[in-house]
């Protein structure tokens, strides 16, 4: 398990978070933040969704319907994407065109219904971040008619 920021009690500030995460992930989870409110009429806000094995994160949402968690680590963030039944058809077939990474953790998923599921991504580059924002996409439709190249 990867350290993260598991202290209810101990509600981190921003710098706090930037710290913890470093450098690098930093610049992913800005970057990742740049696209979603590109994309959606974003709404983040800080939580302590699941319990101790999962901290403190960041919740995404378009208006009022999740669109993920970002969970912060030490020198990393990771990506809790659920997709459940019935989201866009052909998602199978678009999973299977992204990274070998991505593709075995949706096939090893945290099942969901008969053929969704929840999966867990540590970003460690672009690729990857560029993954998690098409598994994102498959779970909600870009709803803003701008998009960034």
């Amino acid at each position: 398990m990867n350290e993260r920021l598991i202290h209810k009690s101990e509600k981190p500030d921003e710098d706090i978070i930037r710290r913890w995460v470093g450098k690098e992930a930093c610049a992913r989870m800005d970057e990742m933040e740049r696209e979603l409110s590109v994309r959606y009429d974003l709404q983040k806000e800080l939580q302590f969704p699941f319990g101790k094995d999962y901290g403190w994160g960041f919740r995404y949402a378009h208006k009022s319907k999740p669109l993920c968690w970002l969970f912060f680590e030490k020198g990393a963030v990771t990506v809790t994407v659920s997709l459940p039944d019935g989201v866009l058809p052909g998602k199978e077939e678009r999973i299977e065109t992204m990274l070998p990474k991505t593709k075995e953790l949706w096939e090893n998923r945290y099942p969901c219904g008969k053929c969704g599921g929840w999966i867990h991504y540590r970003v460690q580059s672009e690729e990857e971040l560029r993954d998690v924002l098409a598994l994102i996409a498959i779970r909600c439709p870009v709803k803003k008619k701008q998009l960034l190249n």
